[in-house]
């Protein structure tokens, strides 16, 4: 299923001074989707999910950001020459406060990693952020599917021809 904030992703990708990005959105909207098939357009993908302690670990055992690359990489068998091709999905970020503040030195430190963050409850652990990045980090808000991606997710385009077209009859 293609959605419409694909094209987003892409752009972000293409940028020259790409922040990390915040990807915002209710629960059950298909954040996590989403990044996972762009993560398919990078030679190395790499999912945490900060509800997992083995994950959240590697953002509350130590505040340098190149040991947690370094860990990272290693535990993927990815190498680091291979950093600008590489996507970081954090998933559920709210989970861990810390690792949201973390965002602003992936972004100072290693800006050709490419990193994504996702979660439904940020605004609950906005709180708990001793310092939040700000000007450091990128948002992108995903809705839920709208018409025009519901039919193309049951194949139906002659529909979506006609919506682009106006009037519509």
């Amino acid at each position: 299923m293609k959605r419409e904030r694909f094209k987003n992703l892409e752009a972000w990708k293409e940028k020259r001074n790409r922040k990390p990005l915040i990807l915002r959105g209710a629960r059950q909207v298909g954040k996590t989707t989403l990044v996972k098939k762009f993560g398919e357009t990078y030679q190395n993908f790499i999912y945490l999910n900060l509800e997992k302690s083995e994950h959240a670990n590697y953002f509350l055992k130590t505040d340098n950001i190149s040991e947690i690359i370094n860990t990272l990489f290693l535990a993927n068998g990815i190498k680091l020459k291979q950093k600008n091709d590489t996507l970081l999905l954090i998933d559920e970020i709210h989970e861990v406060p810390k690792a949201i503040q973390l965002l602003r030195y992936f972004y100072e430190e290693s800006p050709d990693l490419h990193i994504i963050a996702a979660g439904s409850l940020l605004e609950f652990a906005l709180d708990k952020v001793e310092s939040f990045p700000v000007g450091r980090v990128e948002f992108l808000y995903l809705n839920p599917f709208n018409f025009r991606e519901y039919l193309l997710a049951i194949s139906n385009k002659s529909i979506v021809k006609e919506l682009d077209t106006i009037p519509v009859k």
